[in-house]
């Protein structure tokens, strides 16, 4: 895998992020040093659209996760999970391989490691020479627990935190009908099924209101700069 020795990671955004995330300075320097940010929330996507008008789609963190087991299957790389009960650790395992013929997980570990414990866990990761491990850990605890080890996995060259994508594919947890996907809207789903996620979910108001008001600062900017030219 011709990505430098380190270990590259993958994070997911959305707008519940975009608050939470900067309101802790290191879940916020791990934001900031990831590799890769997937566009996960629709709303990511549309401040995007609308700000720089960037051309992207959403790119679920769910289905992102079978896009590098597929390339680990084609070129043997071997995977490592890590997280979740260890029915759904096991059962998605499972499930993977029988999905990617010929992928290699080479390790697993639940997620219900004590902190006494992580040294022996760091070491199974090592020892396993995985170099692709999926973390469940769930957010903000699988890009502290990266942003805490990373400069301890040895094999490792790249990591994504999966949070609960371990539960929808060992099937313990529901994904939201593909209706709902092809129109961007799993977080209303997520919330008719789970009114609790108002909670979380109460920002995303807040989120638009937000990318619409420097939407029109900026272009208010840009039309006083016209003037002042002419």
């Amino acid at each position: 895998m011709a990505i430098g020795p380190r270990p590259h990671c993958v994070f997911a955004a959305n707008p519940e992020k975009n608050f939470s995330v900067p309101r802790d300075p290191a879940l916020y320097k791990a934001y900031r040093e990831a590799d890769l940010l997937l566009p996960d929330g629709i709303g990511i996507v549309a401040a995007a659209r609308i700000l720089h008008g960037a051309k992207i789609d959403r790119v679920p963190g769910s289905e992102f996760i079978f896009d590098i087991c597929n390339l680990a299957a084609n070129k043997g790389y071997g995977v490592f999970l890590y997280g979740a009960s260890e029915k759904v650790n096991s059962g998605s395992a499972e499930k993977l391989k029988e999905r990617h013929p010929g992928l290699q997980i080479v390790g697993r570990s639940n997620g219900y490691v004590k902190e006494e414990e992580m040294d022996g866990l760091i070491e199974k990761i090592n020892a396993s020479e995985a170099e692709i491990l999926f973390l469940a850990l769930g957010s903000p605890k699988q890009e502290l627990w990266f942003a805490t080890h990373k400069d301890r996995l040895r094999n490792v060259k790249v990591c994504q935190g999966v949070g609960g994508t371990l539960d929808t594919i060992a099937g313990t947890v529901r994904r939201a009908p593909e209706f709902w996907q092809r129109l961007s809207m799993e977080w209303f789903y997520r919330l008719i099924s789970d009114p609790k996620r108002i909670k979380r979910q109460k920002v995303l108001p807040l989120f638009a209101a937000k990318v619409l008001l420097a939407k029109f600062t900026r272009n208010g900017k840009r039309k006083g700069e016209v003037r002042d030219r002419t």
